[in-house]
């Protein structure tokens, strides 16, 4: 089995086990009306993203949290619909829906307008570094951390930061399992959490040490001050400094 097939197997085994905690999870949290998991109704994109990505020799990884607007769309970590489609010229492939859709979280898929400040950033400026298409792919791969997006009651985002209980136990012990395995399988010499949800998430997973370094950068969200400052120079600055150390 190569590189591409063994993380196409770890994806798969992560899209059935998070299927099966959604309704435990949903059931357990006062906060959690809606799970959507795009490895599920957003598996063809995602799996050609790891196809086109994922056996190229990248020894970085990028980490997030979990699916955004970007990925929630495309099944692309940090996927701005506007950024898969010119950038990673990943196109014409069917997205279906979650079997539980907030009416303010509608899934259009591939050619949703709304763009996603977070993936355009980090796209846009790997595209800048690299080059188009899978250029990235030789130096950088990126997962999220948590499969699902989550909403309440009235639509609005919760994070997995936010869930307490035993099935969110549960939960990160099977996103962790999944992100060991994705270091393995591509002999990942160097870390990088994007945020501090995720920084603590891989301090927790993995011992730093000669063989795997861990690092991080401040998240490229809008809501994130430092992100926005300078039109947003100074952060992806700070990620192209972050990606020169490896």
């Amino acid at each position: 089995m190569n590189t591409v097939e063994k993380l196409l197997e770890n994806a798969n085994e992560l899209r059935q086990k998070a299927n099966q905690i959604i309704p435990k999870l949903v059931k357990d949290s006062s906060k959690i009306e809606y799970a959507y998991n795009p490895l599920e109704y957003a598996w063809n994109p995602h799996s050609e993203y790891i196809r086109r990505h994922g056996g190229m020799g990248a020894k970085t990884l990028l980490v997030g949290m979990n699916p955004g607007h970007g990925m929630g769309n495309t099944g692309i970590p940090f996927g701005c619909p506007k950024m898969v489609k010119e950038i990673l010229e990943i196109t014409g492939l069917t997205v279906g829906s979650p079997r539980k859709t907030h009416p303010k979280r509608q899934i259009i898929g591939l050619e949703h307008p709304k763009p996603e400040v977070s993936g355009t950033r980090i796209w846009g400026t790997l595209s800048q570094i690299y080059g188009p298409r899978n250029a990235a792919a030789s130096e950088v791969f990126i997962v999220n951390h948590c499969p699902l997006w989550m909403f309440d009651e009235n639509g609005r985002n919760i994070t997995p930061d936010k869930l307490t209980g035993n099935v969110s136990t549960q939960l990160t012990k099977i996103c962790n399992q999944h992100l060991q395995k994705v270091v393995e399988i591509l002999e990942i010499k160097r870390v990088i959490g994007v945020g501090k949800y995720a920084q603590k998430r891989i301090y927790e997973i993995f011992e730093p040490n000669q063989e795997l370094i861990l690092d991080g950068i401040p998240h490229p969200s809008p809501a994130n001050p430092f992100a926005n400052r300078n039109g947003g120079e100074d952060w992806r600055n700070a990620f192209k400094d972050a990606l020169n150390q490896s």
